[in-house]
């Protein structure tokens, strides 16, 4: 089988139109294992990519567009240090909402979209509504933050607050 036509079928196999259906992409080892050596390092080159899952370049170049296409790749990011940006301390902030404010949980998502000091959040289902990923400066900025964005929100039940000592990652779907 000749490179090209291996491609087209890639492309094919992954093709997802409808959000819903992309629970339905099967990745074999490979795309795994393209997962894997992406998700440890995003810049990784295609040559570099290729030589490690032993496949011709332009295979590996396909299977990458394949699944970002099909929306099992969402994006490539990258992180930065707190720290760098004068933002040392984080915490993460549990949130319930009053029962007569479950028809907000979109708005409310989305004002903290717009906020600064969000690194990411959560929407839960449980005891709370969201676990919110903060950064700051201090104790006083979190102290800041917690009460003029979240206690004095009439939606809001109740807060807790959480300080993060240390932030590690896994290695999620096994990659």
């Amino acid at each position: 089988m000749d490179v090209t036509s291996q491609s087209l079928r890639c492309e094919e196999r992954y093709k997802v139109s409808d959000p819903q259906k992309l629970q339905q992409v099967t990745l074999d080892e490979v795309d795994q294992k393209l997962l894997g050596l992406l998700s440890n390092n995003s810049r990784r080159t295609n040559q570099s990519l290729s030589e490690a899952l032993g496949l011709a370049p332009s295979t590996c170049l396909a299977r990458l567009k394949a699944l970002k296409e099909s929306g099992v790749i969402k994006r490539f990011t990258v992180e930065v240090a707190p720290e760098a940006m004068g933002l040392p301390l984080q915490a993460l902030v549990s949130v319930r909402l009053r029962p007569g404010a479950r028809h907000l949980m979109n708005a409310f998502g989305n004002e903290l979209r717009d906020l600064p000091e969000i690194k990411q959040f959560f929407v839960l289902g449980g005891a709370d509504d969201f676990l919110i990923h903060i950064t700051a400066k201090n104790t006083e900025h979190i102290r800041q933050f917690v009460l003029d964005h979240l206690s004095s929100n009439p939606a809001v039940a109740g807060t807790q607050t959480n300080l993060v000592f240390e932030h590690g990652h896994g290695t999620a779907f096994g990659l």
